[in-house]
């Protein structure tokens, strides 16, 4: 038998608590870390908070960093470890259990003061690691920090047992966690809680950690997050404005797959790390990750006159070339949800034919409605037009594929789809369904759409053409005078499906 032993570390082994706090492996962390000035390792005085430890494994990388650099300092190995883990490394838990888990990842001891802990000068069994019970603080029935409902019981539940109200998001005086200023703020943050309702839709948290940690004006601020920020959306819009005009944003480190970073884990959009200097602007270096291969670009975040990031940084030149036509584009014919005000879980819908009825696209059948019924919306009832859904696949542009559906006159759909048109004749209706399924039209939607969202403010890089005409890949990358990179990009970034 061998005499080499390999010894697993238990944080790369760790089962996620949910696919929306999910741990960060010592690998990913250590590629975060390499991205702050590494001198910071060598300065006793450099202070790092991480505002939401799960397992520790951020407090500990940077504990690794800091023995080394500081060996000619404090040479005494207890003396150095005494320094870093009670003047230098803070961190916020967000549950009891992490708390523990976050302690003996650190100290080798759940308890900061314990018999085992490698420091040992602490005074108190939490060390430089807290964990606050804290509570929602709800006003007409929403949580003032952080938006969920009190209608969801988990959120309002007794002392004993978890409710999400993560300490460091639930503050208005930030800067008054443990007294003192950080130099680096770095961490991974619960994505998303579920608001309750109806509709029981997720809302995103990950924002309000970041927006949080500038507050406390900290030199570098690092954290790693889903990319569905990139073009806003739920909750996001004024999150994605603000990071994307801010100077201070120098790195970003996108995966379009967010199971490169977390294995296992889908997270619609993928997932990126950023870097934040707050005494250092200018643009931006964007490496994005993709089928083991990184493309990389410094850029500028915006495009001039955009609100939204181009993932992709051999798209730009192509959307240079199409905006520099200055069409009008195709958002202008794309409804807004509900185009008939009808919802999803509409049910009054006949199976059977009816006489003189409107027929009705809804979530996987078609129906009949009476056609004195009364709808709230009604343009384009009696035109020709498009049907798509307003959800496709999960933001991937090598798998999502729109596929539209012919409306005829006096056909309506439920808030599944939205309504493209309305056009005056069926070959026009056509013609643009034919310019749906082209890889031109599929690959602008893709810098727009990053989630399986697809609504009307998803084709705003889309240009509108003559539709008294089909049109095809060829035509449009001659109207474009497309390379032939570019056009190999297109091909490389869309999937080959073509036909209505």
């Amino acid at each position: 038998m061998s005499n080499n032993t390999h010894t697993p570390d238990v944080l790369n082994c760790l089962a996620n608590l949910s696919s929306d706090e999910v741990f960060t492996s010592p690998k990913i962390v250590n590629e975060m870390l390499d991205l702050l000035p590494q001198e910071l390792f060598s300065d006793p005085s450099t202070t790092f908070l991480d505002p939401c430890t799960k397992s520790g494994v951020f407090l500990r990388e940077i504990a690794k960093r800091l023995l080394v650099g500081l060996e000619k300092q404090i040479p005494d190995l207890q003396e150095r470890i005494n320094h870093i883990f009670t003047k230098q490394l803070y961190g916020i838990a967000i549950t009891k259990l992490t708390s523990l888990l976050s302690r003996r990842s650190l100290y080798c001891s759940k308890t900061a003061d314990g018999k085992y802990s490698i420091c040992d000068i602490f005074k108190d069994s939490d060390g430089n690691i807290q964990f606050k019970n804290t509570k929602h603080t709800f006003k007409n029935h929403k949580c003032i920090y952080c938006g969920v409902s009190d209608e969801v019981d988990v959120y309002t539940r007794d002392d004993s047992l978890e409710s999400h109200a993560y300490e460091f998001i639930h503050s208005d005086s930030p800067k008054e966690f443990f007294n003192m200023k950080f130099d680096v703020i770095i961490g991974n943050p619960p994505y998303q809680l579920a608001t309750g309702g109806a509709q029981a839709q997720a809302i995103p948290l990950y924002h309000k950690f970041i927006l949080q940690a500038k507050r406390m004006k900290p030199r570098y601020l690092s954290m790693i997050v889903p990319s569905r920020w990139f073009t806003g959306g739920f909750g996001l819009d004024s999150f994605r404005d603000e990071m994307l005009n801010d100077k201070s944003l120098r790195i970003i480190h996108d995966f379009v797959n967010a199971s490169d970073c977390f294995t296992g884990v889908e997270i619609k959009g993928g997932v990126n790390y950023f870097l934040w200097d707050r005494d250092n602007k200018g643009n931006c270096k964007v490496f994005t990750h993709e089928n083991g291969q990184i493309d990389f670009a410094e850029r500028p975040l915006l495009e001039e006159n955009q609100e939204v990031f181009i993932r992709q940084n051999k798209a730009i030149s192509i959307l240079r070339k199409v905006l520099r036509q200055k069409e009008k584009t195709f958002n202008t014919i794309v409804s807004s949800q509900r185009p008939f005000g009808l919802p999803t879980n509409f049910e009054n819908i006949s199976d059977n034919h009816i006489e003189n009825a409107i027929k009705v696209y809804a979530n996987k059948k078609i129906g009949y409605l009476y056609k004195n019924f009364i709808l709230t919306k009604k343009d384009g009832l009696v035109n020709w037009k498009l049907f798509t859904p307003k959800a496709v696949g999960s933001g991937n542009s090598k798998t999502d594929w729109i596929k539209p559906i012919l409306g005829e006159p006096n056909s309506v759909c439920t808030e599944t789809y939205v309504m493209i048109g309305p056009f005056k004749n069926r070959d026009e209706a056509e013609n643009v369904a034919h310019y749906i399924n082209t890889k031109f039209f599929h690959f602008l939607l893709s810098l727009k759409k990053n989630t399986q969202d697809c609504l009307q403010k998803s084709f705003i890089f889309i240009p509108i053409q003559d539709f008294s005409k089909p049109w095809t890949d060829k035509e449009l990358y001659e109207k474009y005078n497309l390379t032939k990179d570019e056009i190999a990009f297109i091909e490389n970034m869309v999937r080959p499906e073509i036909g209505v």
